[in-house]
């Protein structure tokens, strides 16, 4: 079991996760997590699947939707389109429209404020294309009673089961559908995987460099900083890049720290601290709008 003190941190909300001044609308929502995921899917619509999945075509005015950064900004555009108690599932033209990002940041606010221990991890679903490992966010919230971390993929609605044929718990995700990027390295490296089948792969991007990507953002989370997923910062590599020797031991080291985050907890957190390769400053690049943007509000160490 971690220690108190790691647990009573991932309670603690994190500055992305904060729902400020919408706080009081979390105080009716119920405590048990497979009820949080429920809400939390009736609020949110995955924009890419919107018209195949929902029958729901997204204006164009609505896209920047998916770059909303924190629980804050996300609540409140929602209760811009919908006013109601965020129990009250809202149609599909309602929904806030964003990618796995927003569903891990909706449902791990909502958990800390029930305090569960939760953080995100940033890693690859098998569950996507089959053969394939796509890039995915998930929440790992502390269940006290079997004494263990869950991976809760909040995003799998009954529509997404249903289209991806998915036959696991998504409320409690096997860890050989869901790898973190530190596991999906270490397979990488022991040429136990093919780099290739890692990464957006419909998007064409795949590869080492966006497994190391992925390590670098994943060490972030752990840190409670919890990064769009086309956030680029640091020590992250370009699109397609060759890794060297030099930069191949340095995410080793990484992936050790973020594979087992209990027993490298204090040294994982002096890294964040550490290292301007890892911790995320006050500027970072939107490769999917391909600008600099302010990581807004500017993370703070915590």
């Amino acid at each position: 079991m971690p220690e108190q003190r790691i647990l009573d941190f991932y309670i603690e909300q994190s500055v992305l996760t904060q729902p400020g001044p919408y706080a009081i609308m979390f105080d009716d929502l119920p405590v048990d997590i497979a009820e949080l995921v429920e809400i939390v899917q009736g609020l949110l619509v995955y924009e890419d699947v919107a018209p195949g999945f929902y029958g729901f075509e997204l204006p164009a005015e609505r896209g920047a939707e998916k770059h909303l950064r924190t629980e804050e900004a996300m609540l409140e555009r929602l209760l811009g389109l919908d006013d109601r108690s965020l129990a009250q599932p809202r149609p599909v033209e309602r929904r806030l429209a964003g990618r796995c990002h927003h569903f891990m940041v909706m449902l791990l606010s909502m958990l800390r404020a029930k305090n569960f221990p939760a953080r995100a991890r940033c890693g690859f679903g098998a569950y996507f294309n089959p053969g394939y490992y796509e890039d995915h966010w998930v929440v790992e919230y502390w269940n006290a009673d079997e004494r263990r971390w869950v991976v809760v993929d909040p995003q799998f609605d009954d529509v997404w089961r249903e289209r991806l044929q998915v036959q696991h718990n998504i409320l409690d995700v096997p860890h050989d559908q869901f790898l973190v990027a530190a596991d999906a390295w270490n397979l990488c490296r022991r040429d136990a995987a093919d780099p290739a089948r890692f990464g957006a792969v419909f998007a064409h991007l795949y590869g080492l460099w966006f497994v190391a990507g992925n390590v670098v953002r994943d060490v972030a989370a752990l840190n409670k900083v919890e990064s769009l997923p086309w956030d680029v910062w640091g020590g992250q590599p370009q699109p397609h890049a060759e890794l060297s020797a030099a930069q191949r031991e340095y995410f080793d080291e990484l992936a050790a720290l973020s594979r087992e985050p209990d027993a490298t907890f204090d040294e994982l957190r002096k890294r964040y601290a550490m290292d301007e390769l890892v911790r995320v400053p006050e500027i970072v690049f939107n490769s999917a709008l391909q600008r600099p943007e302010q990581f807004v509000p500017a993370p703070t160490l915590r």
